[in-house]
């Protein structure tokens, strides 16, 4: 049996695709107004994929500058997984043509869909293979083009919505970065949350966003009070707190019913949106580029959403 040995996250990149999009650009084309989207989401602002950049290639260069921030040679990566609802064609996955792009042969490579919850639950699959011996190093990528299921007759979907992609690179280490996994479902309530096919056979993005709300704000704190206790804290010990950026009104009611204070809630979601798998390393990116973080900070993250599937884990910061 091979030797258990720590894992940590030692690189972090991500993509924000070029096109910028206001509440002014969008809200002609939504039926409302500015301040009716800022006022309902906390949003302001989304990013927009353009033709060339599809899902493979954004997340490629979250990876690529992951591993450039690990230090970690393309060789030396064992195992590249991509988590993703959004790729455009379903077969086959994007994970071995991210591996491809980044110059990682001969890798495993698989996608994982869990929707919004998908970086974490790969984050968790990542640290076990570290941990057993699986791979020398692991990269994990969440990555959406959620602009291709939005429908502007949808307000609620159309004005929430973004692409992007994060990464971060799992690695050995001598203390553990990353604390059990805790994740779980509820496919009981997978229909408020989701897609639908119209008359013309496109598929658009479906939402109930008030059961998703009270959903959110009923299960999820419960989910960070388990992840703090298989690792060993309390909430108030932690120095980051990183949930999936549904929209900033279910992050603010989070951190309260939390206890977390303002100044320790990532809120990319102001100027991101909604990127589902991309939005929990995205808004960690953000953190450790604004310089706001030191290295080993202890940060939770949660992710939640479509299946509804969520998980969660501690870890700290590279």
């Amino acid at each position: 049996m091979a030797q258990m040995t720590g894992a940590a996250i030692t690189g972090l990149g991500a993509y924000r695709p070029s096109r910028l999009i206001t509440n002014e650009e969008i809200s002609e084309e939504a039926g409302v107004t500015p301040e009716w989207i800022e006022e309902r989401t906390g949003i302001r602002s989304r990013y927009r994929s353009g033709p060339d950049e599809s899902v493979t290639m954004m997340a490629a260069e979250a990876g690529g500058k992951a591993l450039a921030m690990a230090n970690v040679d393309p060789a030396e990566v064992d195992l590249v997984i991509l988590a993703s609802a959004t790729k455009k064609d379903r077969i086959p996955g994007g994970a071995p043509e991210v591996a491809s792009r980044i110059g990682i042969t001969a890798t495993g490579a698989f996608d994982l869909n869990a929707a919004c919850a998908g970086f974490a639950y790969s984050i968790g699959i990542a640290a076990n293979e570290i941990r057993i011996g699986g791979a020398r190093n692991v990269l994990v990528v969440g990555a959406e083009q959620l602009s291709r299921f939005i429908d502007p007759e949808d307000p609620a979907t159309y004005v929430i919505f973004g692409d992007g992609a994060g990464a971060a690179v799992v690695s050995p280490a001598e203390v553990d970065g990353i604390s059990p996994t805790v994740w779980g479902s509820d496919g009981s309530r997978s229909d408020i949350l989701g897609t639908k096919w119209d008359a013309n056979g496109r598929e658009f993005a479906k939402m109930d966003g008030p059961l998703v709300y009270r959903w959110s704000t009923k299960n999820v704190p419960r989910v960070a009070r388990k992840v703090c206790a298989h690792a060993g804290i309390e909430l108030s010990d932690i120095d980051w707190f990183v949930p999936h950026q549904a929209n900033l009104r279910i992050v603010d009611q989070l951190a309260e019913i939390l206890q977390i204070p303002d100044e320790k809630v990532a809120k990319d979601i102001v100027d991101t949106g909604n990127t589902s798998a991309a939005s929990v390393p995205l808004a960690l990116s953000r953190l450790h580029e604004s310089g706001r973080t030191t290295p080993g900070d202890r940060v939770l993250l949660l992710g939640f959403g479509a299946g509804l599937a969520y998980a969660g884990q501690l870890i700290r910061m590279p």
